[in-house]
């Protein structure tokens, strides 16, 4: 037996690939929750080589990953990452890491609306991660003059001062960062780009994300189910613009789940406020990030009444309505709309720029 076999077990990546999953996309197999759990061991040791593990993450894009597997590799990231929870229950929001090229990032200005309306609100991302490596979280907060690289303790006592806070990936994540590179010569995403979405690095109550169909909001539900990590009260998912957590106009899918009961449901976007397209909400994408921050500033100074202010304020909304401060989003729309008009959230950002 070597010495591999000897610390991880007898799963190494290329047996997976020959046994289980790398058959093709139609006669591939799951792989069992043991071996999944080896596997993402061998990974964030370094063990594979650059080809196998390409290969296997490949291999996982062919045939899908079900939730079984999804949580025993993110319940082994967690086992690396560190956490660190505020005093607040915040509700953690983390959009896809690999950002956005087109839109503009409201989620920041949706978090510090909140956090002024009650309802404290962690966002975390990398930078520039693969493979679309655009702007994201941090991006639009480092225009804002908000500081990012941040150690995880930082970004709690940020979220307690604050009401909002943001926790960078190679300080909660590093062993997921440290795949920078391996990710990026894959070309393509893989399982980690879903992964490290779930993180939670507040060890939060409440999720909050997005999806492109409604049967990857289902697998997420279930992926935090059966993680032996996670233990979360309730996840709310919708159709979210290039699948970010921002919420798309138009009709839109909504999906919840609270303690283990799921449900979806549609709602029409222009009931609430957002009566125009995605299209309206585009912005240089030279310059995505500086865009978005120059929109927040205005929106939270109440110097703009246009479809980003009504964007941003149900953005908001649906924070607030996640982590169950109001009962439906009417509520959280007026609330968030209040906070905007009477200055709160403009005074948050001025204490987020102050930490």
């Amino acid at each position: 037996m070597s010495n591999t076999s000897d610390e991880f077990g007898e799963w190494p990546l290329k047996r997976l690939m020959t046994e289980v999953c790398g058959t093709g996309p139609k006669s591939a197999e799951d792989l069992s929750h043991e071996q999944a759990t080896e596997a993402m061991r061998r990974i964030l040791a370094g063990e594979p080589d650059q080809t196998t593990l390409g290969a296997f993450w490949l291999a996982n894009r062919w045939k899908h990953n079900n939730a079984e597997e999804l949580a025993a590799y993110t319940d082994v990231m967690c086992e690396h990452v560190e956490y660190a929870e505020p005093d607040a229950d915040p509700v953690d929001c983390g959009a896809n890491y690999d950002g956005k090229g087109d839109t503009a990032i409201l989620g920041a200005a949706a978090g510090i609306v909140a956090a002024a309306a009650g309802t404290p609100v962690v966002v975390h991302s990398g930078d520039r991660v693969p493979t679309q490596k655009q702007d994201s979280y941090k991006h639009v907060l480092d225009e804002l003059g908000i500081a990012t690289e941040l150690t995880p303790s930082d970004s709690a006592d940020m979220v307690d001062e604050t009401g909002f806070g943001f926790y960078y990936q190679p300080a909660f994540n590093p062993v997921i960062h440290d795949l920078w590179e391996r990710r990026d010569m894959m070309g393509v995403r893989t399982f980690v780009n879903t992964i490290e979405t779930l993180a939670n690095p507040a060890n939060a109550d409440v999720h909050l994300g997005s999806f492109y169909h409604l049967a990857f909001a289902k697998k997420v539900t279930d992926t935090f189910t059966a993680s032996e990590h996670h233990d979360l009260h309730r996840v709310i998912m919708f159709q979210g613009m290039e699948g970010y957590d921002d919420i798309r106009p138009g009709y839109t899918k909504v999906a919840e789940w609270t303690d283990s009961e799921f449900t979806d449901y549609e709602i029409e976007t222009p009931n609430y406020g957002m009566d125009f397209e995605n299209e309206d909400l585009e912005v240089n994408p030279d310059d995505v990030a500086g865009d978005s921050a120059a929109i927040t500033r205005e929106v939270l100074a109440g110097d703009r009444e246009d479809q980003f202010a009504d964007a941003i304020a149900l953005n908001a909304a649906f924070r607030i309505y996640a982590r169950e401060d109001v009962d439906d989003l009417e509520t959280g729309l007026e609330k968030a709309r209040e906070v905007i008009a009477d200055g709160s959230a403009e005074a948050v950002l001025e204490d987020l720029q102050a930490f």
